[in-house]
């Protein structure tokens, strides 16, 4: 005969009490946090700005019944929609998905965490515009800069040690953890709601990666993290209404997380919550490709550079040998058809082909036009990875994080070129001070692609001033890019 099922609740799980208590209690102290956080924000809002010229990021946006407004409700940058915190937070985070542009973490797990600021800048708009309409004093950036750092450590620091992509899981799980806690705490939940908000996420299904690997590469991980961060403002606004959580959702036998869904294995963590990961962030400032092959585009370009000066071409090429680190090879390894935009993103065969063949890399270079150039598949089945381990070890060095390629290109009259070595992309916090003007660069290029020129001398005046972002108004911002 088995043994009777206790029915006395436990005790929350701690990794949801650690959440908890870091939003609502830790004070980041770090101004190096919120100057990162600044340049993320500015970079992130640019990305979705560029996305807003794919038709096929469009479709998506909007009030899901159309013609609606809400009073009072979040505004979306650069188009004319003002929703429900819940919708803007899909837009928002649609959009600024939709190109892979955005910052990026990578460990056991990767992801890029600015893809909560869809539900956090929903919510602080959402929240602003009310107070204002109620006569209380608005929310300011400075709070949306708080809730991008925490949200970066939340995402960021389960992923150092877990991986969910080896149980089949997407990252955007880290997202709705992440975006749950944070806009939780806006909301002025308790710490009993703020743990019960974060069970809800942990309890929800989790998205499976098929949309992210061949044979099935599509176009939902460019929304399945707009997805993940209104989910979250969802759940938040559910706990708010007092609404129970699942005190062990992670350790509870059988039935928790662990148990069903991480091969009952529980998470481990290398450094309690602070602001590390907001300091330690990844920018794809060059090139709108997966993070991982972003050394070897690099690579690629001078490959093309070297290609031009030496009179040959890619006719000449026998073979082109990748020495990588072990997630690279994992996700964008790909041999065979490439489907669609998204197939050809996460393919570093055609990352490296491209450039090679044209000196660039933009996210037009991924849509049909250009896939269909023979030249690429042609110089893609030369092209081959292999696993340095020496790369593996520095790729998780907490120290180091390097993201490493080179390039290896053999001729077909047997003559070679020298290898071509990046191990820090352009992206890196080791290469800042090189990066942060380019990074404003790119913020500039992408205003320009949608606003008029004074418009575009407003938003920058706001955003590049690191005093006078945090003491603006959320709504006030936002207001900056509205068509």
């Amino acid at each position: 005969m088995s043994a009777p099922i206790s029915n006395v609740r436990p005790d929350p799980d701690l990794v949801l009490v650690d959440i908890a208590d870091y939003v609502l209690k830790y004070e980041i102290q770090n101004s190096l946090a919120y100057e990162t956080a600044r340049n993320c924000l500015i970079d992130t809002l640019g990305c979705g700005l560029e996305a807003l010229e794919y038709p096929a990021c469009k479709k998506l946006l909007g009030p899901l019944v159309p013609g609606t407004t809400v009073p009072h409700g979040a505004k979306v940058p650069g188009t004319q929609f003002q929703l429900d915190p819940v919708q803007a937070a899909f837009n928002i985070g649609t959009m600024i998905r939709w190109l892979d542009f955005n910052d990026t973490w990578l460990a056991a797990e990767w992801g890029h965490p600015s893809d909560n600021l869809g539900g956090i800048l929903a919510t602080a708009d959402w929240l602003s515009r009310t107070a204002v309409a109620a006569g209380k004093p608005p929310l300011l950036m400075r709070d949306v800069l708080t809730g991008m750092i925490k949200a970066h450590e939340i995402q960021g620091c389960i992923a150092l040690e877990n991986s969910f992509n080896k149980v089949g899981l997407d990252h955007v799980v880290l997202v709705k953890v992440a975006s749950t806690a944070v806009v939780a705490q806006m909301l002025g939940l308790n710490r009993d709601e703020v743990i019960n908000a974060v069970s809800l996420a942990w309890v929800d299904g989790q998205s499976l990666r098929t949309y992210r690997h061949a044979p099935n590469t599509g176009s939902r991980k460019s929304w399945a993290a707009g997805d993940a961060t209104s989910r979250a403002v969802r759940l938040a606004l559910i706990a708010k209404t007092g609404e129970m959580g699942y005190p062990s959702v992670l350790t509870a036998k059988t039935w928790g997380f662990y148990d069903v869904l991480f091969k009952g294995q529980p998470f481990r963590f290398q450094r309690p919550y602070g602001s590390y990961v907001m300091e330690n962030v990844l920018f794809k400032i060059s090139f709108p490709a997966e993070f991982h092959a972003q050394t070897a585009v690099e690579c690629a370009m001078e490959l093309h550079g070297r290609l031009k000066a030496a009179g040959k071409s890619a006719d000449d090429i026998a073979k082109i040998t990748i020495r990588t680190h072990e997630a690279c090879i994992r996700i964008i390894d790909k041999k065979g058809p490439l489907a669609n935009p998204a197939d050809r993103d996460h393919c570093i065969q055609y990352m490296v082909a491209v450039p090679a063949l044209y000196g660039r890399l933009t996210a037009a270079d991924y849509e049909d036009e250009v896939a269909r150039d023979p030249r690429i598949d042609a110089l893609r089945d030369k092209i081959v990875c292999v696993e340095d381990p020496a790369y593996t070890r520095d790729y998780h060095d907490p120290d180091k994080r390097s993201i490493a390629n080179a390039l290896t290109v053999e001729f077909k009259d047997g003559t070679r070129l020298d290898e071509i070595v990046c191990e820090y992309p352009i992206g890196h916090r080791r290469r800042r001070a090189e990066g942060i003007p380019l990074l404003e660069d790119k913020f500039r290029t992408n205003l320009a692609r949608m606003f008029p020129a004074r418009q575009q001398d407003r938003i920058l005046q706001a955003s590049l001033d690191q005093k006078q972002l945090e003491a603006m108004p959320v709504h006030e911002y936002v207001d900056l890019y509205v068509i």
